[in-house]
């Protein structure tokens, strides 16, 4: 089995999702963004206020490339790596790329108290909702395999795990 790179917007429950199932597989985990904020020393909006979003792109696509090459396990990716065809490229050739899927409006709601995402300065969620639009068809056509991200945490854990005995 190569890795299982979990790919979606903010809020659809890649990092709770590709820990638990990681844990119960007995498999590594691995979150690019953690390994961004680990490798920068500063947190993902520290790093898109002093440095920019190019960079934190490119150090973005580090993470997946760095990652890619690792022992095989379980990927949470930040809600824009697939936005990236190299990024794509990198998860496809060393695994199984899943797309956690997520109603706007539910994204709208899990995130409602998530101060630290500049996306979300709408309590309406009208922001969020125009880019869950905008990457739809974006993640679609990066994903192998779309689970529904809805539901209880464990349901989702079983549909994800579900992708790793067919992998």
């Amino acid at each position: 089995m190569g890795h299982l790179w979990l790919i979606g917007m903010m809020g659809s429950g890649k990092t709770t999702i590709g820990a638990a199932v990681a844990s119960r597989r007995s498999l590594p985990f691995y979150d690019t963004d953690m390994i961004v904020e680990r490798d920068a020393g500063a947190s993902i909006p520290e790093i898109f206020e002093n440095l920019g979003e190019g960079e934190f792109r490119r150090m973005e696509s580090l993470a997946v490339s760095t990652t890619a090459r690792a022992p095989a396990g379980i990927v949470a990716t930040g809600g824009g790596v697939a936005l990236d065809p190299g990024n794509v490229a990198a998860m496809r050739a060393s695994g199984t790329t899943v797309l956690v899927d997520v109603d706007a409006g539910v994204l709208t709601e899990r995130l409602r108290d998530a101060g630290d995402r500049p996306l979300l300065a709408d309590p309406r969620g009208i922001g969020l909702r125009a880019i869950t639009a905008d990457r739809a068809e974006l993640y679609r056509a990066a994903a192998d395999v779309v689970v529904d991200g809805a539901g209880s945490i464990e349901a989702v854990c079983e549909r994800v795990e579900a992708v790793c005995r067919r992998s």
